[in-house]
């Protein structure tokens, strides 16, 4: 996923010179070398001071700049929020930030560097565009769509390999999900790579089971796609919402939301239950906070069970 996106960001400059890159000491973990290689004059690596990064690249956008600036999620949100807020949102400017390893992606790093909040605070910030790729084709078109929105944009990066899920061909459009699977019994909301993944793995256990269930990717989660949240609503009477994140102020919230005040239905929500992080590898990390395909498939049964 990273050397996708670096890969963007270079045909994205190839054909626009505005297009600048900053980084806080982390452009091996990023991948984004690459860009430094071809863009020598357009890379900015601002060192271990996240908050001066996002100032920096308030500035740079004032000037007229495209500015993307990543560092690990945990710093994106909670070290650079005030400078994100006052001088790129508020100023209406035009930051692109990113937030790589979110939630349990960033593993042996631990509960230090584990963002399990990140889309919560972001979601505060008015007229803020969130979101998060599942995958390399879902990431190369999204990152597109972001760099030529007019205003700021925050972005959950999975850094590491991903199951491909889209064709190449596929198009997206910023605050609009995509149906991955249809179903008239219960309908699955995913974000993010993880999530994606294991809402269509429990896909495939409630189709042996003789359930139906329809399959969201909701990728972007400000503006949350209320549109079709409603419709499927309607369509099936229950959801179940899928987070690498707190249930808390993230897609969970977005879509309970949604339905609170449009059109009421039982929800239940697959995610992180007001804890920390701590280390491990995924396949653990999934489990210790029951963000599993299983999670999934007994959350969707009860709530069906719940709604008759």
């Amino acid at each position: 996923m990273r050397a996708v996106y670096a890969q963007t960001l270079i045909e994205l400059a190839e054909k626009d010179e505005r297009i600048v890159l900053l980084e806080a000491d982390l452009m091996k973990a990023s991948g984004t070398g690459v860009f430094k290689n071809i863009f020598p004059e357009r890379t900015f690596n601002m060192g271990v001071a996240e908050a001066n990064m996002v100032g920096v690249a308030a500035g740079l956008s004032a000037g007229g700049k495209i500015p993307f600036a990543d560092t690990f999620g945990c710093f994106a949100a909670r070290r650079t929020y005030d400078q994100f807020f006052i001088s790129g949102n508020y100023a209406r400017l035009n930051v692109k930030l990113v937030g790589t390893d979110p939630g349990v992606a960033s593993e042996y790093n631990g509960g230090t560097h584990m963002p399990f909040e990140d889309m919560g605070i972001m979601r505060n910030i008015p007229k803020l565009i969130i979101f998060e790729p599942c995958d390399p084709v879902s990431l190369k078109k999204l990152v597109q769509k972001s760099a030529y929105h007019q205003g700021c944009t925050y972005m959950r990066l999975h850094r590491k390999p991903v199951t491909l899920i889209y064709p190449e061909d596929e198009e997206f459009e910023l605050g609009k999900g995509k149906v991955l699977k249809d179903g008239t019994d219960v309908t699955l909301i995913a974000t993010g790579a993880i999530m994606v993944a294991e809402a269509l793995k429990a896909y495939e256990i409630l189709k042996e089971d003789g359930i139906s269930a329809a399959v969201i990717d909701m990728h972007t989660i400000k503006p949350v796609d209320k549109e079709l949240i409603l419709y499927y609503a309607k369509k099936t009477g229950c959801m179940v919402t899928c987070e690498n994140h707190q249930v808390m102020n993230g897609l969970g919230s977005a879509v309970a939301e949604t339905l609170a005040e449009n059109y009421p239905v039982l929800l239940s929500r697959i995610g992180v239950r007001d804890e920390f992080g701590e280390v491990g590898k995924i396949d653990f990390l999934l489990e210790r906070y029951q963000l599993t395909a299983g999670h999934i498939v007994s959350a969707a049964k009860a709530t069906i069970t719940n709604q008759k």
